[in-house]
């Protein structure tokens, strides 16, 4: 099966059914150890997956580690510009569930990212980010602690399918000359718009299947969650782009409406029935004043649509979400992109799942990472129906190599994402807490002791603040 690496003599796969892991007691688990400073970071992130496996459950549950190949370290075995083997490719989608450290992007080879080829390879469509702060992390922010959201960003289209062509090629002008004359004036929407002719042309597509899926996996990740933190928000620049960004977000409610009824409730159908249950016998017009308060100044036409939106939630829902049962319903709203990046700022403790496509999740996901303390705390991974892979958020740091002085945070917060999705609760709770005991004592590295106020003196190495974690498992 493979050319050049050979897996675990024992151990079992991990399978998936229906989008979900089955995950034995002995899972064997791909990795890869990344390049530049992936030679500190991994041997320090697996003493601590495996310390708190061991810690939780004994010997009852193990991990057989695979290691394979990507990057730099693949060209070292397989030769020049062989960055993605399809060992590698074929051991991930065997046995499911992988985890990785950072890696280069090539120069050369014809790959423009690793990690979106193992992305798109697997169809990993979710990218998601939780964003939490650790008490005593350093951070910009005043209240950091009142951040903690998951971002589930679409993986697979939006700017990352990478479609466009350079400025002045022939078929840029051919692009252009066809839109101009054909396109765009058969739109009457459009106006008298033209595109410059000295323009590069990018095309932005946005599906259905693609938003839907990943809402729907954010609205399941939801269901999870606790009570007071039951909330998605669909994450769009809809007012703009109307047709892509816009119909993310009518997507999202669809998915709400047709496969979530008896679970969700939208923010709009919130309104209506709260102000139903308060008062009673509001008109139509009465209930459409209070939910939208330019209702006076609509159309007709649009008047009407807005009683017929009222009266058919009140019809349809009122039985099963009306007198407060919409308050233990998963709530989804939305939110322009642009204002969101100033609400999880100024108040981040009101958002919980923010689900969105790819380039809006991109910012959003390292702005709310500097929140908690910046991206060598960011934990991520990338989740498909049938594979997931785990990854450390940051860059290489080539020149910080070998030296066993960087934080291995991001790296070993992934490792917890991947414990949780393999539904090893126990072992995930204890790396948390060991975390946040370590940093609360000020045993960081050197990124996190520069910044505290003082500065702590002696920063521990890369392995000192794994072994940090560990010894605070179970010391407070």
């Amino acid at each position: 099966m493979y050319d050049k690496i050979t897996a675990p003599q024992s151990g079992s796969r991990i399978r998936f059914e229906n989008g979900d892991p089955i995950v034995p007691d002995d899972p064997i688990i791909p990795f890869l150890r990344g390049d530049g400073t992936g030679i500190d970071l991994w041997p320090a992130s697996q003493h601590v997956f495996d310390s708190a496996v061991k810690a939780a459950y004994g010997g009852q549950r193990q991990i057989h580690w695979f290691k394979v190949f990507a990057g730099d370290e693949a060209c070292e075995l397989y030769g020049t510009y062989q960055y993605l083997p399809q060992d590698t490719l074929t051991a991930i989608g065997e046995y499911g569930v992988a985890i990785k450290g950072p890696l280069t992007t090539p120069v050369g080879g014809g790959i423009r990212s690793l990690n979106v080829a193992l992305r798109q390879i697997h169809d990993l469509y979710a990218c998601v980010r939780p964003c939490k702060y650790y008490s005593g992390t350093p951070s910009p922010h005043r209240h950091p602690e009142k951040l903690d959201v998951i971002i589930y960003r679409e993986n697979t289209e939006d700017i990352y399918l990478g479609i466009e062509w350079r400025q002045g090629t022939p078929i840029a002008n051919q692009l252009i000359h066809l839109l101009n004359t054909d396109f765009i004036p058969a739109t009457p929407e459009h106006g008298k718009k033209q595109i410059p002719l000295d323009s590069g042309i990018g095309i932005k597509p946005i599906s259905k299947t693609g938003s839907q899926r990943l809402i729907r996996r954010a609205i399941r990740h939801a269901l999870r969650l606790p009570l007071g933190k039951q909330l998605v928000t669909l994450v769009h620049k809809g007012n703009i782009m109307k047709y892509t960004e816009g119909a993310f977000r009518d997507w999202g409610y669809e998915v709400v409406k047709t496969e979530f009824r008896g679970e969700c409730v939208t923010e709009r159908e919130s309104w209506i029935l709260d102000n139903h249950e308060k008062q009673p016998g509001l008109s139509l017009a009465h209930q459409a004043q209070l939910i939208d308060p330019g209702f006076d100044a609509l159309t007709p036409d649009k008047q009407t649509q807005v009683c017929q939106e009222i009266q058919e939630v009140l019809e349809t829902i009122w039985a099963t979400h009306g007198n407060q049962q919409w308050r233990q319903k998963v709530m989804v709203n939305d939110r322009i992109a642009d204002s969101i990046f100033q609400q999880i700022q100024t108040r981040p403790d009101e958002y919980s799942i923010l689900a969105t496509m790819n380039l809006n999740g991109d910012y959003l996901s390292d702005a709310a990472a500097a929140i908690a303390g910046g991206l060598g705390m960011a934990p991520g991974a990338n989740i498909g129906d049938n594979c997931a892979i785990f990854e450390a958020t940051h860059g290489t740091a080539p020149k910080h190599a070998g030296l066993d002085r960087v934080n291995p945070g991001s790296l070993i917060l992934s490792g917890v994402m991947m414990l949780e999705f393999m539904g090893w609760q126990e072992a995930a709770e204890l790396i948390k807490i060991g975390v946040e005991r370590a940093i609360a004592s000020q045993e960081v590295t050197y990124d996190l002791a520069r910044l505290l106020e003082p500065p702590v003196e002696k920063p521990l190495k890369c392995s000192e603040f794994a072994e940090a974690i560990i010894r605070h498992f179970h010391h407070s």
